[in-house]
């Protein structure tokens, strides 16, 4: 599994600006246009932002989040990779630890202070969107590997019910199970799950036959 290729073109973005500091924003909103990246300004009424959190997408969006404002949005980020739907930035006015500790557990990714200067906005849209994209990527890596780690119950089971049918040892069997898991393109774990819930189907119709037989033969 290869590392995700690092995004250095970001035209065709699409950027939410949640702030209540139009005039703190305007550079940040050029330079933004410059790299191709549709900018909208998020409506803020009674204190929230009026955003769809569920429509955005994780390849194209990115919200900017003022952390001069209390709660404006209400994210609930990944448990294990601590992440939001799409990559944010946070916009740093008042440099209060409980003000970064909120962008932090919004999980930003990248910070630019206000008022924005241009001159840093392609820095740090560069490094928090891919700093986004790489830590998805090891979240995604890990829950493969905890599956499969759990999936490895059923590779056991696999081996010691084809060393029964086959008569073979347990290295020949993982063999011919690797092998035939290659050859269907899955994965062992997966292969094995399969190859037990095939031998629990026949086992359970020879018994249903046999269960029918015994009906016929008292009858």
């Amino acid at each position: 599994m290869t590392a995700p290729r690092l995004l250095q073109n970001f035209s065709g973005g699409r950027a939410h600006i949640v702030t209540a500091s139009p005039g703190a924003v305007e550079a940040l909103e050029a330079t933004l246009v410059k790299l191709g990246v549709g900018v909208e300004h998020v409506s803020i009424v009674e204190g929230r932002a009026v955003l769809d959190i569920a429509t955005l997408q994780a390849d194209r969006d990115i919200l900017f989040v003022d952390g001069d404002l209390d709660g404006v949005l209400a994210i609930e980020p990944d448990f294990e990779t601590r992440l939001p739907p799409v990559p944010i930035i946070g916009l740093v006015g008042v440099e209060a630890p409980s003000r970064l500790k909120a962008l932090t557990n919004l999980g930003a990714t990248g910070f630019l202070r206000k008022p924005v200067h241009g001159a840093t906005v392609y820095t740090t849209l560069f490094l928090g969107i891919n700093q986004f994209l790489l830590r998805s990527d090891l979240g995604h890596r890990l829950r493969e590997l905890e599956r499969r780690r759990q999936g490895r119950r059923s590779v056991v089971k696999a081996i010691v019910a084809l060393m029964r049918q086959a008569g073979c040892d347990d290295d020949e069997a993982y063999a011919v199970l690797r092998r035939e898991s290659m050859r269907s393109r899955q994965n062992l774990e997966d292969y094995c799950e399969e190859f037990l819930k095939k031998k629990a189907g026949s086992a359970a119709f020879l018994t249903q036959q046999a269960a029918a037989q015994r009906r016929i033969d008292q009858a």
